[in-house]
C-alpha cells in the first residue's frame, strides 16, 4: 500500500486577534511619503482655488482666498460659472470622465472594483478641474477633490512597488486621509472617514498606515496652510437635563433635511439625463443656475468658509439664514447634479448650519452659533451615514471638546432617520446607479470564529482501503441499499486516512479500465488531498476548499490521522443560515410568572 498522504504538523494555536505581520511596518513607512504627497496636493489645490477665484472675480493674480461676502457683482458675472463649468465639461469629455462628481464615490469605486488603481491623469485633472469649478463660483468644498487627489497619489505611489490589491487600497486611503487632514486640520476625523466610508474594514494593516499619513499631514499643515482649528468655537451652553433631547430633535430635523437633499439631488440629476444633449454640456446649464444665485447673493459662491464662520458667530439673522439656506441648496443641487467637479462637506455644513441657526430662534437655550454647529454636525452624520466621523470632524474643526455629547446626540439622531428612511446615502446612491451595490454594515464573519468541529458531520461513513475497484463500482452503482454520497474517505485498517474516492473516480475507472485485482488503497495516496482539523477555524478550511474546488473534506485527528468527521459545502452554508437565524428570529427567553 502506498504511503498515506502527508498532513500538517501537530497543532499549535497560532491564532491572533489581528492578522497583521511585518508588512505593516513597510506600509507605515510608505504612508509617511504618501502623507507628504497628500499634504502637498492639498496646498496646491487650495492655492489653485484662490488663484482662479481672484482671476475670475477680481482680475488679480493672487494665491490667497478672497471673501465674496458683501461684494457687489455685476450682471455679466453670471457668465463666469457657466464658462468655468463648460471648461470642466470639456476636461471630463476629452480627459477623464472620472473627474466628474464630488470625489468620494469615485474613490470608493476605485477601491472596490478597480483594485485600488487610479490613472495618473486623474491625479492631475481632478484637482485642476475642481479648482476651476470652485474658483469660477462653484458652490463646493475642497474635501471631495482632495480625497480623490490624495487617494490617487497614494495609489500611484503604491503602483511603483510589488504590492497586493489590499495593500494598494491601504495607501490610497492613507493619501485621502492625509489630504483631508491638510485641508481641515482633522486627523482623527480623516481616519474615521477612511474607516466608515473607504476602507470597509478595521484592520491594523490599513488603519495604522492611514493614521500615520494623517499625522504626517497634521505636521505639515502649520507649515503649508496654517495652524489651529479652521473654525474656532468656544461656547459651552448651560443645559438642563432635557437638553440632549433638544439636540436629538434638531438631529431628527437634520435627518429629514438630509433625506430631502439627497432625493432632490438625484431627482434633478435624472432630469439632466433626459436632456437631448451630451453630458459634456450639462455643467454649463448648472453653471447658469450658479451664476444667477451668485448674482443674488455672492456669498454662496465658492467654498463658503466665510459663511460657516458667520453662522458659528451667530451674525446671521432669521431672514439672512433662510435665504442662505435656500440659495446655497438650489445652486449646489443644480451644479452637482449636472456633473461638475467639487465636494459635498462644506456645502452640507452651510446648509445644516443655516437650518440650525433658524431653529435657534425657538430653542430656549444656546446661541444661534451653537445650534448652527449642532445642525452642521447632524446633517453630515445623516447625509454621509457616518456619525462618528461627523462628530469628531466638528470637534476638530472648532477645537471644542466640551460639547461632544451634544454633537453626538444630534449626529446619531440624524443617522437613525436617514437609515430608516433611505436605502442609500448621497455617496452610495451614485455608485448604485453605476450598477454596484455596497453594504456598509461591519459584522464579524462567522467563518472566522467557529471551529470546524462545531459544524462537521460525525461519525463518518468510510470505505476500506482493501476494497477492490470492482466492489467499489458495485457500491456506487447499486440501486438498492442506502443513499450514496458523492464521495467517501478511504481508510486503512488502523483507521488512518488514505484518500478520497468519488463517483467521478468510478466513472473514470468504468470508462478507462483499471488494474486487475486493484484495491482502493493502491490507487490512493498520490493525489493532493484537502483535509481539515476539528480545532481550526471554518474560514481557513473554506479557503482551502475553494482553492481546490473540493466539495467534501475529511476531518482528521492531527496525531493519529484517523477520520473524525466530514465537512461538505452544505455544512458551510449552515453557518450562514445560523447567522441569518440569529439576525431574524425573535424569541422571548424569560417569562414573568403571572
Amino acid at each position: 500500500m502506498p504511503d498515506a498522504p502527508s498532513f500538517s504538523p501537530p497543532h499549535e494555536d497560532r491564532l491572533r486577534d489581528f492578522t497583521a505581520d511585518n508588512q505593516l511596518l513597510v506600509l507605515s513607512a510608505m504612508a509617511v511619503v504618501v502623507g507628504t504627497l497628500g499634504s502637498g496636493a492639498a496646498w496646491c489645490l487650495l492655492r489653485l482655488i484662490a488663484l482662479f477665484t481672484n482671476l475670475a472675480y477680481f482680475g488679480q493674480f493672487d494665491g490667497h482666498l478672497p471673501s465674496l461676502i458683501g461684494v457687489h457683482l455685476s450682471a455679466w458675472t453670471i457668465a463666469i460659472p457657466v464658462i468655468g463649468s463648460l471648461i470642466v465639461g470639456l476636461m471630463a469629455r476629452f480627459g477623464s470622465e472620472k473627474i466628474r462628481g464630488h470625489g468620494i464615490p469615485e474613490a470608493i469605486e476605485a477601491i472596490l472594483i478597480g483594485q485600488s488603481r487610479i490613472e495618473p491623469k486623474v491625479a492631475l485633472l481632478k484637482p485642476l478641474s475642481s479648482a476651476i469649478s470652485i474658483g469660477s463660483g462653484g458652490p463646493f468644498g475642497a474635501e471631495g477633490p482632495i480625497i480623490m487627489t490624495g487617494g490617487a497619489l497614494g495609489s500611484l505611489f503604491a503602483q511603483l512597488f510589488r504590492l497586493t490589491s489590499a495593500e494598494r487600497k491601504t495607501l490610497l486611503v492613507a493619501g485621502a486621509a492625509a489630504g483631508m487632514t491638510a485641508v481641515f486640520g482633522t486627523p482623527i476625523a480623516a481616519v474615521m472617514l477612511a474607516v466608515e466610508l473607504l476602507l470597509f474594514e478595521w484592520k491594523p494593516r490599513s488603519f495604522i498606515p492611514a493614521g500615520v499619513a494623517a499625522l504626517v499631514a497634521a505636521l505639515w499643515r502649520p507649515v503649508l496652510i496654517g495652524s489651529g482649528p479652521l473654525f474656532p468655537f468656544a461656547e459651552v451652553p448651560h443645559m438642563a437635563w432635557w437638553g440632549l433631547g433638544i439636540c436629538a430633535a434638531v438631529g431628527i430635523v437634520a435627518g429629514l433635511q438630509s433625506a430631502l437633499t439627497t432625493v432632490t439631488l438625484y431627482g434633478v440629476e435624472d432630469l439632466f439625463r433626459k436632456l437631448p444633449i451630451h453630458w459634456m454640456w450639462w455643467p454649463a446649464i448648472g453653471g447658469l443656475v450658479v451664476g444667477i444665485g451668485g448674482y443674488l447673493d455672492p456669498s454662496v459662491l465658492g467654498v463658503g468658509y466665510d459663511n460657516i464662520r458667520a453662522l458659528l458667530a451667530g451674525s446671521l439673522g432669521l431672514g439672512a439664514a433662510a435665504f442662505l439656506l435656500f440659495d446655497k441648496a438650489t445652486i449646489w443641487v443644480a451644479a452637482l447634479s449636472s456633473g461638475t467637479s467639487g465636494g459635498v462637506l462644506a456645502p452640507l455644513l452651510i446648509m445644516g448650519g443655516a437650518l440650525g441657526a433658524i431653529e435657534a430662534h425657538w430653542i430656549p437655550f444656546g446661541t444661534s452659533g451653537f445650534w448652527a454647529l449642532i445642525g452642521m454636525t447632524a446633517i453630515l452624520g445623516g447625509t454621509m451615514r457616518a456619525p462618528l466621523t461627523a462628530t469628531l470632524f466638528a470637534v476638530e474643526l472648532t477645537g471644542n471638546t466640551h460639547i461632544l455629547p451634544q454633537l453626538f446626540a444630534a449626529s446619531i439622531a440624524a443617522f437613525a432617520v436617514t437609515v430608516l428612511l433611505m436605502s442609500r446615502s448621497i455617496l452610495t446612491e451614485r455608485i448604485a446607479r453605476r450598477g454596484h451595490h455596497i453594504t456598509r454594515e461591519y459584522t464579524i464573519d462567522p467563518f472566522l470564529y467557529e471551529r470546524v468541529g462545531d459544524i462537521m458531520a460525525s461519525p463518518v461513513d468510510t470505505l476500506s482501503a482493501e476494497l477492490s475497484i470492482t466492489e467499489t463500482i458495485e457500491f456506487f452503482t447499486a440501486s438498492d441499499g442506502p443513499r450514496r454520497h458523492k464521495s467517501y474517505p478511504v481508510v486503512a485498517n488502523d483507521g488512518a486516512l488514505v484518500g478520497m474516492v468519488s463517483r467521478a473516480d468510478v466513472l473514470r475507472w468504468s470508462r478507462d479500465g483499471w488494474k486487475r485485482n486493484a484495491t482502493l488503497g493502491e490507487l490512493q495516496g498520490s493525489e493532493d488531498i484537502v483535509v481539515g482539523y476539528a480545532d481550526e477555524l471554518v474560514g481557513h478550511l473554506a479557503d482551502r476548499m475553494a482553492a481546490k474546488n473540493a466539495g467534501r473534506v475529511p476531518i482528521v485527528d492531527r496525531a493519529s490521522k484517523h477520520v473524525v468527521g466530514l465537512v461538505a459545502r452544505r455544512d458551510l452554508l449552515r453557518v450562514r443560515a445560523r447567522l441569518l437565524t440569529e439576525e431574524q428570529e425573535r424569541r422571548k427567553l424569560l417569562r414573568v410568572a403571572g
